[in-house]
């Protein structure tokens, strides 16, 4: 019927595959601030948060860091009407932290206007 939105399929691919590539993987970090390089401006040179169920606070160095982060849903007023109002398949607790993330630290942000559109078909 359709391409699955959830990823039951292909998550434990790609998981499997950062496993074997890692040294260590840490698990359920919340990322609160990115942290600016001293030596090199404009460049991002690691991050802090913090363990979701430790509380455990994490600080890391990069050489590279990507903001793979959820975007805002629930922003704007659903287009559905009646029993569907309010219901939506994508991610309830996308806050907006891939924009709030680059934003702290100074980022410019262009082509943000893009929506997401997933293939469905029978």
């Amino acid at each position: 019927w359709q391409i699955m939105i959830h990823g039951e399929s292909y998550k434990p691919i790609v998981a499997e595959a950062a496993r074997k590539s890692a040294d260590k993987i840490y698990n359920r970090i919340m990322v609160t601030h990115l942290l600016m390089d001293e030596s090199k401006e404009n460049r991002v040179g690691g991050a802090v948060g913090f363990n979701c169920r430790t509380g455990a606070y994490h600080v890391f160095r990069a050489k590279a860091v990507i903001v793979a982060a959820g975007g805002a849903s629930h922003i704007f007023k659903p287009r559905s009407v009646g029993e569907g109002m309010g219901r939506t398949w994508y991610a309830p607790w996308s806050s907006g932290s891939a924009y709030a993330l680059p934003i702290a630290v100074g980022a410019k942000m262009t082509q943000m206007e893009n929506r997401i559109v997933l293939t469905r078909f029978k």
